[in-house]
């Protein structure tokens, strides 16, 4: 999975997310980038959270900056546009549900 997602990273211009596991009540999403993609603005309609598991990132809410390194987790609430943007190339995890 992971080799399949660092593969299509290679000649990708946006960041890639591919789906790892989706029950009724969890949804789990890994999400590759490289150093200077950004994942432009955006809402979830479920409470979610970011875990970096490679890299350094930074996490956009409104006002303010999160600067994320390996193994940090960043909450995201509902309904709030938020942006991510690699710092290198990273890895994340991502929540939902």
């Amino acid at each position: 999975m992971f080799k399949d997602i660092l593969q299509k990273l290679e000649n990708a211009a946006n960041p890639v997310a591919q789906v790892v596991q989706n029950t009724s009540c969890l949804k789990v999403m890994v999400i590759a980038f490289k150093k200077g993609m950004i994942l432009k603005e955006h809402k979830t309609d479920v409470p979610a959270k970011l875990l970096v598991i490679k890299g350094n990132v930074i996490y956009k809410e409104e006002n303010q900056q999160n600067e994320l390194f390996l193994y940090d987790e960043q909450e995201i609430p509902v309904a709030v546009l938020h942006s991510v943007e690699a710092l290198e190339d990273s890895l994340c995890l991502l929540f939902k549900g």
